[in-house]
């Protein structure tokens, strides 16, 4: 199913390649089909246009530590609970996966 939903994202990207909703909606996406390195790039593009979107901080450390690259990843999921601390299970990304 999420496959199914970068096909249409990622031609709302190709029409608006600066809208953050966009590219982060097509991280979840990337992210739900285990392409860790298509929504590392979208979730780091959203912190280009946005750098304090705590969202994409946690979703970016989430993507870098499913590649095994955990010195990075914490750095990002602690600036996500910096900028907006909250409960772990209030976090998406669907927490356990």
């Amino acid at each position: 199913m999420a496959a199914q939903a970068t096909v249409p994202l990622e031609k709302a990207r190709r029409l608006e390649p600066e809208k953050a909703s966009i590219r982060e909606a097509l991280g979840i996406a990337y992210f739900r089909i285990t392409d860790w390195r298509a929504a590392e790039r979208e979730f780091r593009k959203v912190l280009e246009l946005s750098p304090v979107d705590d969202y994409a901080h946690y979703a970016l450390g989430r993507a870098l530590a499913k590649q095994g690259r955990h010195a990075e990843a914490s750095t990002h999921l602690k600036l996500a609970h910096v900028l907006r601390p909250r409960e772990p299970d209030e976090l998406s990304l669907d927490a356990g996966a």
